[in-house]
This record gives C-alpha cells, sequence and structure tokens, in this order.
C-alpha cells in the first residue's frame, strides 16, 4: 500500500500541538510498518525542530508553488501519483482528490465554532472552508478526543458516528520526563531572570482562546496573597494576542510577568521542570497536549473545566471556572500555598500519563489508516 502524508506544516516555523502530532506520527510510521511506502509531501524546507526522521520507506517530496498549494500543486500531484491512500493529518483538504484514493482525515477541534470571536473572520472562513472539505471528502475521521468527536457530531448529524475513531494524543516521557539536574535547571532559568518554585507557568500560542487576559486578572488577584508569584507566558503569539500584551503591559505587576515568546524544546524543559503550578485555563481546546507535558514534568496542574480538558486530566488537575477571573485566582493561589494538594496532584499526573504514548497513538492510528472498515 502507498500511503500520502500531507506534511506542510512541518514547515511552519511556529510549533503547536497539531505539528507536534504530525512530527510525532512520522517518528513511528516508518519503523511500525517497514514494508509500507509512505509519500511526505511538504512546500519547502522543514523547520529543523519538526522535521521527519529519513526512513528507507519514507518518500519525501518538496513541492514548491507560490499560491494555494495544498489546493493546486499538492492536489496535482496526488492525480498524478494515484497512491491508495492519503493521511490528512491537519483538518484540511484539498477540493480536488483521485476517486481511488481513500481520505483519512484528523480533527483536531472546532474552537472557530465554538468561540468564533477568538479568531478573526478570514481565518474562520478558511478554517470553516478547510473543516467542511475534510469532513465532506473523507472516508474516515480521526478525533483526537471524545469531546471534538462530540462536536464534530453536532455541527455535522449527518455524519455517521461509525466513521469516526477517537485516538488520543501521547506524550514524549523519554524528554519531558528526563529529569534535569539542579545545577542545569538553576544555569537554564538564569537566563530568563527566574528561579525554580517561583512562578506560575503557562505553555502555548498567544491567542484569545488560551484565556489568558483573564489568567493575568488572575495572578494579579492571587498576588496580593504570594507577592513573590511571578507569572511566564511561553509561546508565540498568534492571531488577536494585541489584548494580551496590552493587559501585561497595563498590569501593576508587569515586572512579575515574563512574556517568553518562541522558545527551544531544551528551554521549554527546563521552564516546565522548573515551575511551581502550570496554569492551563483554555476556554477551549480539542485535546491539551500541555497538560501530558507538565504530568511528565512533575508539575501540578490548574486547568479549566471544559471541551477535553477533563478527558484528559481526569483527576490529575485542579479546575477552575474559565470564564471567572476570582474563581481561578481563588484555585491558584489555593494551589500555590497547598503543598500537600500539590504532592497529590503530580502524583496523580503521573499516574494519569500510563493512559497516554505517542507509541500508542502511532499504531492506533496507522492501523486505522490501513484498515478496510
Amino acid at each position: 500500500m502507498s500511503i500520502a502524508i500531507q506534511a506542510s506544516d512541518l514547515d511552519h516555523p511556529r510549533i503547536d500541538g497539531t505539528r507536534v502530532y504530525l512530527k510525532e506520527l512520522l517518528k513511528r510510521f516508518g519503523k511500525i510498518e517497514p514494508a509500507e511506502h509512505f509519500l511526505i509531501y511538504h512546500k519547502g524546507v522543514f523547520n529543523p525542530l519538526l522535521a521527519p526522521p529519513r526512513f528507507d520507506n519514507y518518500v519525501v517530496k518538496t513541492l514548491s508553488f507560490p499560491w494555494a498549494w495544498m489546493q493546486t500543486r499538492f492536489s496535482y500531484e496526488l492525480f498524478m501519483e494515484k497512491p491508495e491512500t492519503l493521511f490528512l493529518p491537519i483538518q484540511a483538504s484539498p477540493l480536488f482528490l483521485p476517486k481511488k484514493t481513500k481520505i483519512v482525515a484528523t480533527i483536531h477541534d472546532l474552537a472557530f465554532k465554538k468561540y468564533p470571536e477568538t479568531f478573526t473572520f478570514k481565518n474562520r472562513l478558511k478554517l470553516s472552508l478547510m473543516l467542511w472539505l475534510a469532513v465532506t471528502k473523507s472516508h474516515k475521521l480521526i478525533a483526537v478526543s471524545e469531546s471534538t468527536k462530540k462536536d464534530l457530531l453536532s455541527y455535522f448529524p449527518t455524519i455517521d458516528k461509525e466513521k469516526i475513531k477517537v485516538i488520543h494524543h501521547g506524550f514524549d516521557d523519554a524528554f519531558f520526563g528526563m529529569k534535569i539536574g539542579e545545577q542545569d535547571l538553576n544555569a537554564g532559568l538564569g537566563k530568563y531572570s527566574l528561579k525554580p518554585e517561583e512562578y506560575v507557568l503557562y505553555v502555548g500560542a498567544l491567542q484569545p482562546r488560551k484565556n489568558l487576559v483573564r489568567l493575568i486578572g488572575a495572578f494579579e488577584i492571587a498576588k496580593k496573597s504570594h507577592p513573590e508569584m511571578k507569572l511566564v507566558l511561553a509561546g508565540e503569539s498568534a492571531w488577536l494576542a494585541e489584548g494580551i500584551h496590552e493587559a501585561i503591559n497595563k498590569s501593576t505587576h508587569r515586572r512579575d510577568i515574563f512574556d517568553i515568546g518562541r522558545l527551544n524544546f531544551d528551554d521549554l524543559r527546563i521552564l516546565y521542570q522548573g515551575a511551581k503550578i502550570f496554569a492551563f485555563p483554555s476556554l477551549y481546546e480539542g485535546f491539551g497536549l500541555p497538560l501530558l507535558e507538565a504530568f511528565a514534568s512533575d508539575v501540578p496542574v490548574l486547568t479549566a473545566d471544559n471541551s477535553s480538558l477533563r478527558e484528559v486530566a481526569d483527576d490529575a488537575a485542579l479546575y477552575c471556572q474559565a470564564e471567572s477571573v476570582d474563581n481561578m485566582a481563588a484555585k491558584l493561589g489555593e494551589l500555590w500555598q497547598n503543598e500537600s494538594l500539590r504532592n497529590e496532584l503530580r502524583a496523580k499526573g503521573k499516574s494519569r500519563l500510563q493512559h497516554f504514548s505517542w507509541d500508542r497513538c502511532a499504531k492506533e492510528t496507522l492501523s486505522y489508516i490501513r484498515s478496510e472498515a
């Protein structure tokens, strides 16, 4: 069987959960099925941090084209190659596809439908069209959580639910679970003028859906009782991030809010392991990969009680009301001062990780891609 994979997102300079998902699958597909023939398509130059490994059964096809790449150059190549199966990992599809090619697409989230105000009008139009194409063109769909499957069926009620398989993400335990020595941890944090156990950490893009303006407000309230507390935001600015930067700049505690921006994986691991609390108060997540990274890093987690977040974290996190700054501040303060609770959540986080792995995700995904059902 020849399996084509649309991998152009691995060229992107910004790293997010969907790109990590594809990176981790491609690290494993070639080993799981060494006799399988994989065609990996992208536009130009892989981001070095996302580039797939080289396997004898991987053929990487670089297709440069300046305009509407997926709908033009990529689509044309598919008609020339006529692969038996096409895997679309980023919930987007060409309009025109070879009739005999079986299509399998992953749906990550429907955030732009649930919270349209957190996206630009242009992005909403593009995401809506791409999702519609992925859903209508695919023979089978993968949802990254039961929550995403539920949302998908809500917005596309005519889909046969048997067409959708839930396959959870994994996590990189070998990387995030590797304990950093005290000296290296202090040196790594020193680059950012930070010390261990003195900050609350958020990891992810800076965009409205991540609820960071409320997190900043909650931090300001909690800091009244815990003046030593700092807040670290680790991630790149995405769309509509202006309000977040305005909230940072207007904060009376601006000097204790660290907007780190883009960083490499090694520094990310250092920030996780140095944090006293990991805060992830998102309004909506299709999965919430940073929760697993925090569990693996032995950091107690505060997250919102919505979408897929309880499905992923179960009893291993403290939950807050995403739309209540006061509630978020109270939970932040509670976790900050309660060492017993932090230790309990650390232990539960480690236990929760047993339910997730990239190896399992890759095996289930490839098995579903190859299946006849």
